[in-house]
């Protein structure tokens, strides 16, 4: 389904005539971080609930354009873009702009994340994996050479984390086990931080196994 058939075009956007009072109340009556403010038909951006109500009631929105954040997407953004500018905005509301500049509505952050879920990352059955190595020693060309060299097929991969030069990369592997994808990840020089299918049975079954002869020896 094109992403577009998502945006929504309900919520009045504000003018700077508007006054704060105003857009106190619609945040009261909506669950939305954010209000898009146009001038003429043009899009200024965006005030937030939190700025907002450290307003005084009585000012109009041209007296607190300072505030305005100018975040947006345009019509012809893939959805991995928007869930993006979504995540880096800290925002459940995008404006969405065309071509033109011309502003057209919004998309709501519940229908990108629905997006998401639908992927095969969430969507088939599979293992969840979290390995780490330095920021200029690994590969997803090398990443998928070892999953796929055990029978496995990689579902999904991004970068979850990068920090004191290290990264760590999620992986979701289909059609397998991990065990064996784990070993050869560590031969490999890689830093398993996670893995959430057979590697937790095999250390769960390894701690039963431990209480067993504890018990044994009693």
């Amino acid at each position: 389904m094109p992403l577009n058939q998502f945006i929504i075009n309900d919520l009045n956007p504000s003018s700077p005539k508007t006054l704060v009072e105003e857009l106190q109340t619609v945040f009261k009556q909506l669950t939305y971080s954010h209000i898009p403010i146009l001038k003429d038909q043009v899009y200024l951006g965006c005030l937030s609930e939190t700025d907002v109500y450290c307003f005084e009631s009585h000012q109009a929105v041209s007296e607190v354009l300072y505030a305005v954040e100018g975040f947006f997407v345009r019509d012809s953004s893939l959805w991995l873009d928007v869930l993006e500018a979504f995540a880096q905005n800290n925002c459940n509301i995008m404006p969405v702009l065309d071509a033109e500049n011309k502003y057209i509505g919004y998309y709501q952050l519940s229908d990108i994340i629905s997006l998401f879920n639908k992927t095969p990352f969430f969507s088939e059955p599979g293992g969840i994996l979290v390995i780490e190595k330095g920021q200029n020693d690994f590969s997803f060309s090398e990443i998928s050479q070892i999953v796929e060299s055990n029978d496995a097929k990689l579902l999904g991969a991004f970068i979850s984390k990068n920090e004191n030069d290290l990264t760590q990369i999620t992986l979701k592997i289909g059609d397998s086990g991990l065990s064996t994808i784990l070993q050869a990840f560590r031969r490999y020089g890689y830093t398993i931080i996670s893995g959430h299918e057979d590697d937790t049975f095999l250390r769960t079954l390894k701690e039963r196994s431990a209480y067993l002869d504890t018990y044994l020896n009693l």
